[in-house]
């Protein structure tokens, strides 16, 4: 063998395994409302760190939790939210709910998040494609010095990624309908007039799918091709559906996601 043919088929599979790379299928988890003391304190910490234990065994590239990470926001919820979260053998990224930052936003509610949790909201990239993760009650309650620099922040970080040719994903806490795009607003979605600018932004900037939170129902809608989908909670479920987490799939054709259940032997105790 000479060595410009060892070199050639050198250089023929480093270009196959970047191919490869490239097109690679990748996955990730929405857990959603792990919501420490909504179902029982001790039986939500047990959830948690159930499906921590069976996520690590997925192995996905990364983690998202959207929102209501904890009932009551202080210093204990937290840090046990934190401790259990470290268990996790992957990057695990959170969307701020209602329970973390109240139902009304104030600087004190939100210094005491980001002091505890960090950013409210923030972006991060995985094989090209882009993750938003927002604090959507700025957009439920309209919050002084807060609410404008979120939604700037928004538009912008839509913009600079809608010519990607790998779609954006958003991550938050509050769906933006339960049923019909234009129903009156509720308890579970956004004022009517920010959802249909949100949802103009969605359409016009290559966004793929809208991951919440906060219904503890599944939910799952489609908006001109965009996924809108509300997953089972770790914490307590209203629709008598198992507690669970969604299992998403990316790859070059295709954006999926399934429904994988939490072994409960774990914590049927606590119930």
């Amino acid at each position: 063998m000479t060595m410009k043919y060892i070199l050639n088929k050198f250089l023929v599979l480093i270009l196959a395994s970047l191919l490869w790379s490239c097109n690679k299928q990748f996955t990730f988890v929405q857990m959603c409302d792990t919501q420490l003391g909504m179902g029982g304190y001790e039986h939500d910490k047990a959830t948690f760190k159930q499906a921590v234990k069976q996520i690590n065994s997925l192995d996905p590239d990364f983690v998202v939790i959207c929102g209501d990470l904890v009932n009551w926001a202080n210093d204990s919820s937290f840090n046990d939210f934190k401790q259990i979260r470290s268990g996790f053998n992957m990057p695990c990224h959170c969307a701020p709910g209602n329970h973390d930052v109240e139902n009304i936003p104030s600087d004190t509610s939100l210094v005491k998040y980001r002091n505890a949790i960090g950013e409210d909201y923030f972006t991060f990239k995985n094989k090209g494609h882009t993750f938003i993760v927002c604090n959507t009650q700025l957009w439920k309650v309209p919050t002084e010095n807060e609410s404008d620099k979120h939604d700037q922040w928004f538009k912008e970080t839509l913009a600079e990624n809608a010519h990607n040719k790998k779609p954006t994903f958003i991550v938050g806490h509050y769906p933006l309908f339960v049923k019909e795009p234009n129903e009156k607003e509720g308890y579970y979605s956004l004022s009517l007039e920010k959802r249909s600018e949100l949802l103009g932004l969605l359409e016009q900037n290559n966004v793929a799918a809208w991951l919440a939170g906060h219904t503890h129902k599944r939910i799952v809608n489609s908006y001109k091709g965009i996924q809108l989908v509300n997953g089972e909670t770790t914490s307590k479920n209203f629709d008598k559906r198992p507690m669970g987490f969604r299992l998403w799939k990316v790859s070059k054709d295709s954006i999926g996601h399934q429904f994988v259940a939490l072994d409960s032997a774990s914590f049927a105790h606590l119930k």
